[in-house]
């Protein structure tokens, strides 16, 4: 690795960074959608990305021959055609890329000159994907399908993804040791009517898996499985007995020696673990179980089980949660998986040809397909064990394996004692480290860079400020916070990192009203907006409104401070920022144990138009905590604890160090969520004590 690094930072192309540059490049991965991202007040262009191998650069008098390879970006759709194997040539800006497997991160700015047609070989293979997609139907069930065979998920909405991942069925999509066991076993039985030998019938197979890893394309679970299965066929031929742990490990050794990189590759880690999980832990957990319960079932509970034990450090640090319906729903689809894979392995192949008889295959499996659908939905509405991500994640889900591991053993020595002491130490650990950790008042969500803000209510109802730019962080905290009906719902302005997360919101949850204010501009974003809301009452808050909204502490007192009342003029593109800004929402909530002022993105000029304003206990900082801000009004507001809602290295230069350092000058205590993480407030009788997730665990500050 060291030496491959090496030769990216020395390569000629990096003359080029930060300029742009012509190249031309040979395509190595299939192009795929990349998922939207918010980029301030509205969704960013949709983009595709693929790897590539450039072999000529040239820009500022400058033209170089070489192979390197390079991260492509394109926003043109019509690369989502192009083969691996192509030659292009576009233009484009060359930019410092955090992938380490890439010499430079290369955004194309034009349409790309397509200089050598597909191979025939890659065009068959393309034929072959493309018409599994255009055949499947597009519906959840239909998007299954080209996943399960093939691992072509860009049917899926990204809804259903998320389904996907908290129920644990991610894997189901992902073609690795599964795929191939079932592929090869189908074509191996097959082979039994055309060769009598065993060594032919071998071989067959094994040109049949190459050309199957060329279908799927070499992803690192595929490449993985790929070297496993070619041990177990090797040993095979030769009559030697195949032991799959070593295959295991000569599996490992050869991907990481062919490709480096791939040891520091989350889901290459996952597979190798989910395949130790099942060669290590599966034939004991099973033996335990079939004690208890009958021996098919056992065998059905006791892959799943062992996959997701071992694959928990990884799965826990990555997502910050665990699913606790992971093994009923691997459960429940399990006995759709192989004949899915096989009738849809058939039907892809024959679809270029034969497309009629390839739709009469998919439609069967399509009933299939629905089941692990709806099985998928279904366990995806229950709630997930919420455990934190990075460093913290990771020794929990080791510890959740060494709990695994000592519960195997207490149960076959009899020693329940130790069993339960290892037990409640971790679910014991489990609840004190959660966030918010018990009782809250106010939380500032952690949805990257932009707001979303939660006021408790009691009995698991809230009042929401925003819904922040991601539908699954905004769906993470507010089932972090226990929320499941949202009171009151406003919506400062339309920007998109204030409102691109409410499917999240949405998810299995009420909504009894909504505030807008009077400007609905952009006008794709509001109409994100009102497609989400279709049907719930909404009102347009302005200066002067106000409500009573009760909670288990008392009564909750909001008032609308800002904007005025009056006819919104059209808003053209090139004041979209500032002048929506000073369009938001901006509220005085008060309530018997704390006073808060919360004002969406106002400006200086909004912000001196809300003037006088009372004093508050807390100040949910304008517009990011950026450098545009009313001293005025941080004197007359006077905060006890400021909290800015604000990404981890945002591209704007938000908090600014001035408006921290005014605040800190009023005596504020200053929270931020990029440093942070989320910002839980419990408040009694103006006396406020902050929990955030990014800290630790033991530490909850006092502020009077």
């Amino acid at each position: 690795m060291s030496l491959r690094q090496m030769s990216l930072q020395t390569s000629k192309i990096q003359e080029f960074i930060g300029t742009t540059a012509s190249i031309e490049f040979q395509i190595t991965t299939d192009p795929t959608r990349t998922a939207q991202k918010t980029f301030g007040s509205t969704l960013a262009p949709t983009s595709y990305s693929f790897l590539a191998s450039a072999l000529q650069v040239s820009g500022n008098g400058k033209r170089y021959q070489l192979r390197i390879p390079i991260r492509v970006i394109a926003t043109d759709g019509n690369v989502l055609g192009l083969l691996p194997g192509q030659k292009i040539r576009a233009n484009g800006s060359l930019l410092k890329s955090k992938e380490l497997r890439v010499a430079a991160l290369f955004v194309a700015r034009q349409g790309f000159v397509v200089m050598t047609p597909p191979s025939k070989w890659a065009k068959s293979l393309g034929t072959v994907r493309t018409r599994l997609r255009e055949l499947s139907r597009h519906d959840d069930a239909g998007a299954l399908i080209p996943g399960m065979v093939l691992g072509d998920t860009s049917l899926q909405s990204a809804d259903f993804k998320v389904a996907m991942r908290r129920s644990g069925l991610t894997h189901l999509v992902a073609v690795s040791g599964a795929n191939f066991a079932i592929v090869s076993l189908f074509v191996l039985w097959c082979m039994q009517w055309i060769f009598r030998s065993m060594r032919a019938r071998l071989i067959f197979t094994a040109i049949a898996l190459i050309c199957f890893i060329a279908l799927v394309r070499p992803s690192p679970s595929v490449l993985r499985a790929a070297a496993m299965a070619s041990v177990v066929l090797f040993a095979k031929g030769t009559g030697k007995k195949a032991d799959p742990l070593p295959a295991l490990g000569f599996a490992i050794a050869a991907v990481i020696i062919g490709d480096p990189w791939q040891g520091r590759d989350p889901g290459f880690a996952l597979s190798v673990l989910a395949t130790a999980g099942l060669l290590l832990l599966s034939p004991r957990i099973s033996q335990w179980l079939e004690k208890y319960i009958p021996a098919p079932i056992a065998g059905a509970l006791s892959p799943p089980i062992a996959a997701v034990v071992m694959c928990a450090p990884i799965l826990i640090a990555l997502s910050g949660y665990l699913g606790l319906m992971t093994v009923v729903a691997n459960l429940l689809a399990a006995p759709m998986v192989a004949p899915i894979t096989i009738v849809g392995f058939i039907a892809a192949i024959v679809a270029p040809f034969f497309p009629g008889f390839s739709t009469f295959l998919l439609f069967f499996i399509h009933f299939l397909a629905a089941w692990i659908a709806g099985v998928a939905n279904w366990a995806a509405r229950f709630p997930v064990l919420q455990l934190g991500k990075g460093m913290v994640g990771f020794l929990l889900g080791l510890l959740m394996i060494v709990v695994a591991i000592g519960f195997v053993y207490a149960v076959r020595s009899k020693r329940f004692v130790a069993l339960g002491v290892t037990v409640l130490l971790l679910f014991g650990f489990v609840w004190v480290t959660r966030w918010p950790g018990g009782e809250w008042s106010i939380a500032n969500c952690d949805v990257g860079q932009g707001d979303s803000m939660v006021i408790n209510l009691g009995d698991h109802r809230g009042i929401v400020i925003d819904a922040g730019p991601d539908p699954q962080l905004e769906d993470r905290c507010l089932s972090q916070l226990g929320i499941s009906t949202i009171s009151l719902f406003v919506i400062t302005h339309f920007h998109a990192d204030h409102v691109e997360g409410i499917p999240g919101l949405l998810h299995n949850r009420k909504v009894e009203e909504v505030w807008v204010g009077i400007d609905h501009s952009p006008a794709e974003e509001n109409s994100h907006v009102v497609k989400w809301l279709e049907g719930l009452p909404l009102h347009v808050a302005v200066k002067g409104s106000s409500t009573r909204v009760a909670s288990d502490r008392g009564l909750i007192d909001i008032k609308v401070l800002w904007p005025e009342a009056g006819p919104v003029a059209e808003i053209p593109d090139y004041e979209d920022g500032t002048t929506i800004n000073n369009s938001s929402v901006a509220l005085d909530i008060r309530s018997p144990d704390f006073s808060l002022f919360a004002g969406g993105d106002i400006e200086p000029d909004s912000q001196m138009a809300v003037l006088p304003v009372q004093k508050t206990d807390l100040y949910k900082v304008s517009h990011h905590g950026s450098a545009y801000q009313s001293l005025e009004l941080m004197k007359e507001l006077s905060p006890q604890i400021s909290f800015i809602s604000v990404g981890l290295g945002n591209t704007y230069g938000h908090p600014s160090l001035e408006t921290i350092s005014a605040l800190s000058k009023l005596g504020s205590k200053v929270y931020r969520t990029d440093k942070d993480g989320a910002i839980a407030i419990l408040a009694r009788d103006h006396k406020y004590f902050v929990r955030t997730s990014g800290g630790a665990w033991w530490k909850k500050v006092r502020l009077s």
